[in-house]
């Protein structure tokens, strides 16, 4: 065999190779995520202020207020009325756990707050609708990028607040956009790369991460939360049922307490 021959041998060679590995990448199984995962709190505590978000000049002062009444001890309820958390603010200042639910076509995010934690992600291959009925969770489309699952969300109401914490956030107030990557950077650590864009509220696309761990050896489970927990206590109905009933509210709530 000639060189010109053994040279075209091996191009050929080289090329059914790279075939062979993207072909096995495509149908690799993606990596496992079930299990419950626990968000890590002080890392969020963190980024409240190492990774501040690129408020646009006008809102600064809403940001600056909220963050001086709860060191006053006045928070403001970002999460208030029952309403879902929405998006981002699921992702970026959990502190419940959550579950992945894998089915065919759909990835869904099951969390413990409250009955209305759920996000639907759709891995079928579908686009995002052309005139969607926006909510606080928005549209969540993904696919698997090898190891990462990219997840892109839109269609999200502008009164879904873009939260720092439980006490400092601010509605999106329209057209925002979330682009999300999650990895495991070991085995029971997951990082949620994500890329926030409102133009109306924030200068610039803010890019934070944010940490959750599993720790299959405890056995976690989700449970069952409400709410409305603080607002209601056990009590009885005039007829002796068990019902519950108003618990009596501070002056700023039932979450605050008086110093």
């Amino acid at each position: 065999m000639n060189t010109t021959v053994k040279k075209f041998a091996m191009a050929c060679c080289a090329a059914a190779a790279v075939a062979v590995f993207v072909v096995s990448q495509a149908w690799a199984e993606p990596p496992d995520l079930s299990g419950v995962w626990i968000p890590d709190v002080k890392d969020q505590f963190r980024q409240e202020t190492g990774n501040a978000p690129p408020w646009k000049q006008n809102i600064l002062p809403q940001i600056q207020h909220m963050v001086s009444e709860e060191k006053a001890g006045r928070p403001f309820l970002v999460l208030s009325h029952c309403l879902p958390h929405g998006m981002p603010s699921w992702m970026l200042i959990t502190h419940n756990a959550f579950e992945f639910l894998t089915t065919p076509g759909r990835i869904t995010m099951l969390g413990e707050v409250d009955g209305n934690r759920m996000r639907r992600i759709y891995m079928d291959g579908r686009s995002h609708p052309e005139d969607p009925d926006l909510t606080l969770h928005g549209h969540s489309i993904g696919h698997w990028d090898g190891e990462t699952l990219v997840i892109d969300t839109t269609a999200i109401a502008p009164q879904a607040y873009i939260a720092i914490s439980e006490a400092v956030g601010i509605p999106n107030n329209g057209n925002m956009h979330i682009l999300e990557r999650l990895h495991l950077a070991k085995p029971n650590v997951l990082y949620d790369d994500l890329e926030i864009t409102a133009p109306k509220v924030l200068d610039a696309t803010w890019k934070t991460t944010r940490i959750f761990r599993r720790y299959p050896e405890r056995h976690y489970e989700i449970t069952e939360g409400e709410c409305v927990q603080e607002d209601l206590v056990a009590g009885k109905d005039r007829f002796g049922n068990d019902i519950f009933i108003s618990n009596p509210q501070g002056p700023y709530g039932s979450v605050h307490t008086v110093k």
